[in-house]
C-alpha cells in the first residue's frame, strides 16, 4: 500500500521544517521506505482534521492514518519488521521513549527561543500571522523579544547537550556504530533549525557538529539536499 506523509512547509514546498516530520522522514529512510509527501501549512487544519489530527506529521498507509512522530516510528517498526530496526529490540524502544521526551524538551524546546523569530520569514502572510499570534499568545511577548538574548541563550543550550556530547565522544552515533531512531529524534531538531534560521547553534569543533554532518549526509544526503542555511 502507498505511504503518504503530510509535512509542514512554508512558501517553499521543498523546504519541510517540522522537527517531528524530520524524525519521520529519517525513520522512513532507515526502513528503506518511501512516502509521497503532501505539503501542509499552519492554516490548513482541515486537510488533516479528517485524519484525526491538528498537527503534522500524519502518515497515511493506504487509508489508515497514523498520527504523531513517536506513534509513527512504532507503527513502522511493527508493520515492517523485516526491514532494519529503528529501536534494536524492546530494550531499545524503552530507552528511546525517554529519548523522545528529552528530544522534545531539551532539544526542540531549547532551540525554539533561539530561532522562533526567524520562522515567519519562511511563511506566507496568512500563515505568518497565525504563527505569530498563536506563539506570542503562548509566550506572552513578541517573538523578537524571545530571540533577542539568543547570543547568551545559545551558551546554555550548548551546555544542556552535554549528555549527547559525552556519548558522541565514545561512539559515532547514539545508536552505537550506526544511527537509529535515537539519533533521528535529536537530529530532527537540528534539521528544523537549519531550514528556518541562519543562527549558529553548534561550534565546528564540537563532537555534535561532526555527528550532525554525518546525518546530513545519511541516506544519500537527503537532509542536506533540503533547502536550508549553513548554520
Amino acid at each position: 500500500m502507498t505511504l503518504k506523509l503530510f509535512e509542514l512547509v512554508g512558501t517553499d514546498d521543498t523546504r519541510p521544517f517540522s522537527p517531528y516530520c524530520w524524525r519521520t522522514r529519517m525513520a522512513l529512510a532507515h526502513k528503506g521506505l518511501s512516502a509521497d509527501t503532501i505539503p501542509w501549512r499552519f492554516t490548513e487544519k482541515g486537510a488533516i482534521a479528517q485524519h484525526g489530527s491538528e498537527k503534522v506529521p500524519v502518515l497515511l498507509h493506504g487509508e489508515k492514518p497514523v498520527v504523531d512522530s513517536w506513534v509513527i516510528a512504532n507503527y513502522l517498526e511493527e508493520t515492517f519488521p523485516e526491514r532494519p530496526s529503528l529501536f534494536g529490540g524492546e530494550g531499545g524502544r524503552a530507552v528511546m521513549r525517554m529519548m523522545n521526551w528529552w528530544g522534545d524538551i531539551a532539544v526542540v524546546g531549547g532551540i525554539f527561543p533561539l530561532v522562533v523569530a526567524d520562522i515567519p520569514a519562511q511563511l506566507a502572510p496568512v500563515d505568518a500571522a497565525y504563527f505569530r499570534s498563536s506563539r506570542e499568545a503562548r509566550l506572552g511577548r513578541p517573538l523578537e523579544e524571545v530571540s533577542a538574548s539568543r547570543d547568551k541563550g545559545v551558551i546554555a543550550f550548548r551546555k544542556s547537550l552535554d549528555p549527547l556530547r559525552l556519548t558522541l565522544k565514545t561512539q559515532p552515533y547514539l545508536g552505537g556504530a550506526a544511527p537509529n531512531y535515537a539519533d533521528y529524534i535529536v537530529f530532527g531538531g537540528f534539521q528544523w533549525a537549519r531550514t528556518v534560521s541562519p543562527f549558529k547553534l553548534i561550534e565546528v569543533d564540537d563532537p555534535i557538529y561532526a555527528w550532525r554532518e554525518k546525518l546530513f549526509d545519511a541516506f544519500g544526503g537527503m537532509a542536506r539536499q533540503a533547502p536550508g542555511y549553513a548554520s
